[in-house]
């Protein structure tokens, strides 16, 4: 059976071929803290559809929850607003659980995610994931 096979095509994606990401949650921070950064730079990717994001249920649940965090003091509309578009453009998945052990069982749904949907996952720290080749930088995803 192929990775994605349960997954439905985002609109835009439709007719076309778009490369899929997992965007770690630190990303997204990143990429609202400082708007010229490479996360930033991935973010626009996202939104203008040249990278179709995956996730599945545990993701999202996290983005909302860390992003909504008062103490990065986040404009609630703007992170809605993108986050309205991840889910309706991107991917949902619900991926099989890997039999690996995590020093953070958080990171666990973004990696689950990557492998299933066969895409990058782009993380600001790829030493908590296994050495396989799937979690990569902001800065060598954008060299790729």
């Amino acid at each position: 059976m192929p990775a994605n096979q349960d997954a439905k095509e985002p609109p835009f994606a439709q007719g076309r071929q778009s490369k899929r990401v997992v965007v770690d949650t630190n990303i997204l921070v990143s990429a609202f803290w400082s708007p010229g950064g490479e996360p930033a730079k991935i973010a626009a990717l996202l939104q203008n559809g040249n990278l179709t994001a995956c996730y599945d249920q545990r993701i999202l649940t996290e983005y909302h929850e860390v992003l909504a965090r008062r103490k990065f003091g986040f404009d609630q509309w703007e992170i809605n607003d993108f986050l309205s578009l991840l889910e309706h453009e991107g991917l949902s998945v619900v991926p099989a659980p890997l039999p690996l052990e995590f020093t953070d069982e958080g990171d666990r749904p973004f990696y689950e995610t990557a492998k299933h949907c066969n895409a990058r996952l782009i993380t600001g720290n790829i030493r908590h994931f296994p050495k396989d080749g799937v979690a990569v930088l902001p800065r060598a995803f954008l060299e790729e």
